[in-house]
């Protein structure tokens, strides 16, 4: 097999278990196919979005789409909901017309996926920290306050669904804390996804006094390890310019983009 065409069946693979028989990512939230679209519905706080949309969505078909998630989203009365747009969906206009229709871009991230077989699996630090495992709302706290610094934005939303994830399903989620002393420098999780084979990573932030020194190769390759202990063949990441060359060091391969479309109804 070349390696054009197992990027191809490792996208393939990607795309139907991630995303055509996508599975809820967290308690009280539906994976529900609705004409040429699979989306996500919760709560106000959870992630709500569409996930997968037909490969055979021509113009006039992606248009109705996107009027009724516009429509879903009002007559559920969320403030955002997402349209997560990857490069190869069709038809090749999709993001123009998700513009029109007043969604809003975020910035473009680089889908990554390894087979965790391949990736190191021990965690070297730096001296002065260590990794666990989150355990209760008091590391919830601490992880937020390291998402905060890494990367400058709310926790708010995310508490709500790692709370709900860490009480409600804990089989399928890790949340990962690097600690300096009792001071939070890194956070992670990992999302597990039963019947696909596939683990997500996501977070990773570190707080920039710390950055450059492998914590964030550590909490990949802890993380690695939890995932082959638990059986799932692949890691899947949606990466940051920052993150990816990390990444691809480690063993990932660059399956394409992935860019977030917002749609806000109060915007």
């Amino acid at each position: 097999m070349t390696k054009n065409q197992d990027h191809q069946s490792l996208l393939a693979v990607f795309d139907r278990e991630m995303r055509e028989h996508a599975r809820p990512d967290g308690p009280g939230v539906r994976v529900e196919r609705t004409g040429d679209v699979v989306r996500q519905a919760g709560a106000a706080h959870d992630w709500n979005g569409v996930v997968w949309s037909s490969p055979d969505l021509d113009a006039a078909r992606a248009d109705a789409a996107i009027a009724a998630q516009v429509a879903h989203c009002v007559e559920r009365g969320y403030e955002e909901f997402e349209w997560k747009l990857y490069a190869h969906d069709r038809p090749a206009d999709l993001g123009a017309r998700l513009l029109a229709a007043g969604f809003e871009p975020e910035d473009p991230e680089t889908l990554l996926v390894a087979p965790v077989a391949d990736l190191p699996t021990e965690a070297v630090l730096p001296d002065g920290v260590r990794l666990r495992t989150v355990r209760d709302e008091a590391d919830v706290e601490l992880m937020g306050r390291a998402h905060e610094q890494a990367f400058g934005s709310d926790w708010t939303r995310l508490r709500h669904q790692v709370l709900a994830r860490l009480k409600e399903d804990p089989d399928h989620f890790v949340g990962v804390l690097a600690m300096a002393g009792e001071e939070p420098v890194s956070s992670a999780r990992m999302e597990l996804y039963p019947g696909t084979g596939f683990a997500g990573l996501w977070g990773g932030g570190t707080v920039e006094t710390w950055r450059g020194r492998g914590v964030y190769r550590a909490l990949i390759a802890f993380r690695a390890r939890i995932a082959a202990e638990r059986g799932f063949r692949y890691l899947q990441v949606d990466a940051t310019e920052q993150s990816r060359p990390i990444l691809r060091r480690l063993g990932f391969t660059v399956l394409g983009t992935t860019t977030p479309y917002v749609y806000r109804p109060t915007s």
